[in-house]
């Protein structure tokens, strides 16, 4: 928070508090940099001396000092004094160290979707406990809001009214800063939480905008706006706009509520902090990123089989024999789907003709067949084709030894 010398006119003690730097001016009063004898450092606000003699100022004074100390929680300063009976009325809180989020937009640009998100999570939660306390802040903006090292604290509750409660002057008039107001405060009409929802959406498209949702102009303007045209969202990160929008919907009762906006906040932020929606896929085996996308589902059924058969035909070194699955030869059906997805060919199929080229490794991997089963095919038993070898190599002995004896005879 940017500080400035007293001036001549500024007091230099306020009951058991010194005053050391103005910490800023409002439309109530000034506000100071003060420390009692312990040390400890306080944002004293004193009222301004036009103003004293105002009874309704001293009563919006009364009021900002009534809600102060029925709020519970680290979401706003704790009041530590406050003296409503004084020539000029004054009241001390606990010093936020920090800048306000306008100032903190307006000089290092406009906060990253994470930040905001995390930023507005506190806040909402800030007004939770705010609005549990029966009070409405009815002037929720930028610059009512500090950014300490312990988190956002909400100040300036000197139009804070009770819930239910109309604005403070005339019907048609409003209290407050035109583009952060609610539309029901521009008419007039009773304050809820919800009003404060309204001027929540706008402070969240502020810090990641740099702007008001509702423009720039005269106050005429922007109160016009905000009842009767639609928020412009452009530059609002799609992670925030949609909870932004609802936040700025024109009736009350479709706003989310500050327990709502607290916990999706929350999500929002842990989700943008690890980068999900931006994250790299993993690369495939020839280096290119594969598309980030649903993962495909495993077959099942008599897909998961023809699967398998093929993931194992395609890992089989060559001249390797592949095993399949016993009755696997009976599911002709399911081998000829498999054998179309793939160019590998069909264990167990026919030998090509003679002359042919195109026999590779696995078609001539034989299919287990069990022995004796009506169907099999000739050759496809390891069994009968040892039986068939030894009998063929048994003639063929029993030929030669007899040729051989013949001839042997015949010599004789």
């Amino acid at each position: 928070m940017a500080m400035m010398r007293l001036r001549r006119e500024d007091p230099r003690v306020v009951g058991a508090f010194r005053l050391h730097r103005r910490l800023g001016a409002g439309g109530m009063g000034v506000v100071y940099l003060g420390a009692d004898k312990r040390g400890q450092r306080v944002a004293l606000k004193v009222i301004r001396p036009e103003l004293a003699e105002d009874q309704e100022f001293r009563s919006r004074f009364a009021r900002e000092v009534s809600a102060a100390r029925r709020i519970r929680g680290g979401c706003t300063a704790r009041l530590v004094a406050a003296d409503l009976e004084a020539e000029r009325p004054w009241f001390a809180t606990q010093y936020v160290p920090g800048p306000s989020l306008h100032d903190k937009v307006a000089e290092h640009g406009v906060l990253p979707a994470a930040e905001a998100a995390s930023i507005g999570a506190a806040l909402a939660e800030g007004l939770v406990a705010v609005h549990e306390a029966g009070v409405v802040h009815r002037d929720l903006k930028p610059s009512n809001i500090l950014l300490s090292p312990k988190g956002p604290r909400i100040i300036d509750f000197g139009i804070a009214w009770a819930t239910g409660a109309s604005t403070l002057t005339h019907v048609g008039t409003a209290v407050g800063s035109p583009g952060f107001l609610a539309p029901e405060q521009v008419r007039g009409a009773a304050v809820t939480p919800a009003t404060d929802v309204f001027a929540f959406g706008a402070t969240l498209a502020y810090a990641a905008t740099a702007d008001s949702p509702f423009g720039q102009g005269s106050s005429e303007v922007m109160l016009y706006r905000v009842v009767h045209e639609e928020p412009d969202l452009a530059g609002v990160p799609d992670a925030l706009a949609p909870l932004v929008h609802a936040c700025l919907a024109k009736d009350p009762s479709e706003r989310p509520s500050t327990v709502q906006l607290a916990e999706r906040l929350a999500e929002i932020a842990a989700r943008e902090a690890r980068g999900i929606g931006a994250v790299a896929a993993p690369p495939r085996r020839d280096g290119i990123p594969k598309a980030a996308g649903p993962r495909p589902e495993r077959p099942v059924g008599r897909r998961a089989e023809e699967y398998a058969q093929q993931r194992t035909q395609r890992g089989a070194a060559p001249g390797a024999s592949a095993t399949v699955p016993r009755g696997a030869a009976a599911r002709g059906d399911a081998a000829r789907g498999a054998a179309a997805r793939t160019p590998v060919p069909r264990q167990g199929s026919r030998t090509p003709a003679r002359g042919s080229s195109s026999r590779t490794p696995a078609s001539r991997t034989p299919v287990r067949t069990p022995a004796g089963r009506p169907g099999a095919r000739p050759g496809a038993s390891r069994r009968l084709m040892r039986q068939r070898l030894f009998v063929f190599v048994t003639v063929t002995l029993l030929a030669a030894i007899c040729i051989a004896a013949l001839q042997g005879c015949h010599h004789f």
